[in-house]
């Protein structure tokens, strides 16, 4: 069995359920390990320009309303590979190609792919997901294994909770910043089970553009900024862009010194391990006084720092 990953959640979880000895090519995108030790064939237009979030949503939209992908093959290295089934998804053209331009690509080879699509829509969906690229690799009960282990990391996030009668934070969480995006698909649900609840949110659905002023009105009690895509340094280069809001300063996070930023793989990277991580994350965040952010992702966190910030 040979496969690729057009999908950094895929890459993922093949590493976690430890069945990275049956892929053979990944993405720009992917983990770095994964980068280092697999053949990279799926590649993007804007992996080596340093756009801005404004940037970023014009060029995706210009390119959207010419019918043109973001993404692109590099075909030799697909043809070399051979692979037995291929992972794509449906998610979202913006973030990994979609299996539309994967079948244009699969459709010029000598040996056809099955082409396995992840289409998750809520948490439980991403779990399935796992199940989904195990049963294609021929190694089904490796999946199970590594989901039981994430549902007891889940569970004692909830007992903690409930044992302690923990009440539910206000909070918000954006995927981008110009312009500003609620949170959507599983997102609402890691934040649910973190203790929180966000009513901008849109829980299985697609993040959508929120207004500045429906973004105050709401003014949670929390904020966690993770733009898709964006590391905490990276988030940093950009958040004048949400200090330049009037109002910015009276939302009540920002006075109560409850606003953090975290790197993008915890929310809207769905393998199942990450968010599981964002979870653990968020719950720290939430509940302070009940739990800790786990030692192994401190770095993936922090406390917004007005104008101390130096990458």
């Amino acid at each position: 069995m040979k496969a690729c990953s057009f999908l950094p959640a895929a890459t993922q979880m093949i590493y976690d359920m430890n069945l990275q000895n049956l892929l053979y090519g990944v993405t720009f995108e992917c983990s770095p390990l994964s980068r280092q030790e697999k053949p990279i064939i799926v590649r993007c237009v804007l992996e080596d320009n340093h756009f801005t979030s404004e940037e970023i949503d014009k060029v995706f939209s210009a390119y959207k309303a010419e019918g043109r992908s973001l993404y692109y093959v590099e075909q030799e290295r697909l043809e070399k590979a051979a692979p037995d089934v291929i992972f794509t998804q449906d998610v979202c053209e913006v973030c990994q190609i979609d299996t539309v331009c994967t079948s244009a690509a699969v459709a010029q080879l000598a040996k056809q792919p099955q082409l396995v699509a992840l289409t998750p829509k809520n948490l439980r969906d991403v779990f399935d997901c796992a199940v989904q690229v195990a049963t294609a690799l021929g190694q089904e009960e490796a999946a199970y294994h590594y989901l039981a282990g994430l549902n007891r990391r889940i569970d004692k996030v909830i007992d903690t909770l409930r044992a302690n009668k923990a009440p539910l934070r206000r909070i918000s969480l954006m995927e981008w910043i110009q312009p500003i995006y609620n949170c959507g698909h599983w997102i609402p649900y890691q934040i649910a089970f973190a203790g929180g609840v966000d009513m901008l949110s849109n829980p299985a659905g697609y993040s959508i553009v929120t207004a500045w002023e429906k973004f105050k009105l709401y003014d949670p009690e929390i904020l966690v900024i993770a733009p898709c895509g964006f590391d905490i340094a990276r988030t940093y280069e950009e958040i004048s862009l949400l200090e330049a809001q009037e109002g910015w300063n009276d939302l009540q996070a920002v006075k109560n010194q409850k606003v953090f930023i975290a790197d993008y793989d915890m929310f809207t990277q769905p393998s199942a391990s990450t968010l599981v991580d964002g979870i653990e994350v968020l719950a720290a965040i939430f509940h302070p006084e009940l739990f800790q952010i786990p030692a192994h992702l401190q770095h993936k966190c922090t406390q917004y720092k007005p104008l101390a910030y130096s990458v």
